[in-house]
């Protein structure tokens, strides 16, 4: 039997478990509703968090700011090729010590917009602690399926075992990443070059997504559902932190938790940090600050593997 139905056999005989308990109480006003019966603009709405935060485009814009300017402070390793995609590009931040670790943080977005350039912010938190940072950029949809998009991280993390070192960047590497990108870590965990995960605000179940106006760029395939849903695999048995906002949507929230048990229940390592009054963009704060909970879970992951 090979991957792919090996995948779909455990999804198969999974999803009738863990797709009505993730569903299952989408949006605060339908907690103890099924997922079906709530309408096309319930299940929109159980999954856009720009809607829920009223002041996300202005937060967003202050990131878009705040990286345009250390990224103008630290020009040296920008825009490196790892493949031939216009979006096939690594911004690297290295360490002065070249075996300092590194945290891969992977954009969000829902798959389908904004770029690794917006978040370069964030890599102020490690470097404080005397770590590197490098942040991948991905193909968007629907330009790229869900499949190309994670095969195209996953070439990223090729490049950079292979040529970090020529760029300053050589010790472990913790990967990152935020909403979309939270699902890309939980999937990449499985990088040889990967030694620990922090998944923030991530979607490990696709199944519902499908239900939303984000699958119209998406197209998700039930393919991709059954082998690209992190609920659905076999866990990684690598320390993964899963971390959300608890003033998050409740689907949000729900994937973090569901998720988080569906790996204990295999006994996998990783812990559960919720953050106290956080939404899907306040939270990130967290990992700007060199003392915020995100960076300091991500120094913890270290801290343990050693």
């Amino acid at each position: 039997m090979g991957l792919v139905q090996r995948r779909a056999f455990i999804a198969a005989s999974a999803a009738t478990v863990i797709v009505p308990n993730l569903a299952d109480g989408q949006t605060p006003t339908a907690h103890n509703m099924a997922w079906g019966t709530l309408s096309h603009a319930g299940r929109d709405a159980a999954y856009n968090n720009s809607a829920a935060v009223s002041d996300s485009v202005q937060i967003v814009d202050r990131w878009v700011a705040a990286s345009a300017t250390f990224r103008s402070q630290r020009p040296k390793y920008l825009d490196l090729a790892y493949g031939p995609g216009e979006r096939n590009k690594w911004d690297l931040f290295p360490a002065e010590n070249p075996t300092a670790p590194c945290l891969v943080f992977i954009h969000g977005g829902y798959w389908q917009s904004r770029n690794r350039e917006h978040f370069s912010c964030f890599a102020e938190g490690v470097l404080a602690r005397g770590w590197s940072a490098a942040l991948p950029g991905y193909t968007l949809a629907p330009a790229a399926t869900l499949t190309q998009i994670v095969g195209e991280v996953r070439s990223a993390l090729d490049w950079l075992a292979a040529q970090g070192s020529a760029h300053g960047i050589a010790g472990p590497v913790i990967i990152s990443g935020w909403s979309a990108g939270g699902h890309l870590t939980a999937l990449l965990l499985d990088h040889p070059s990967v030694r620990a995960g922090l998944a923030i605000s991530g979607i490990f179940e696709l199944g519902p997504i499908r239900d939303t106006y984000l699958n119209e760029r998406l197209k998700l395939t039930d393919e991709e559902i059954a082998t690209l849903s992190p609920l659905r695999l076999p866990g990684v048995s690598k320390p993964l932190a899963i971390t959300y906002g608890t003033a998050e949507l409740t689907a949000l929230v729900r994937n973090s938790r569901v998720y988080h048990a569906h790996r204990a229940q295999s006994h996998q390592p990783g812990s559960l940090i919720p953050i106290p009054n956080a939404n899907h963009y306040t939270g990130m704060e967290e990992l700007r600050s060199p003392n915020g909970i995100l960076t300091r879970s991500a120094v913890r992951l270290i801290e343990d593997l050693s």
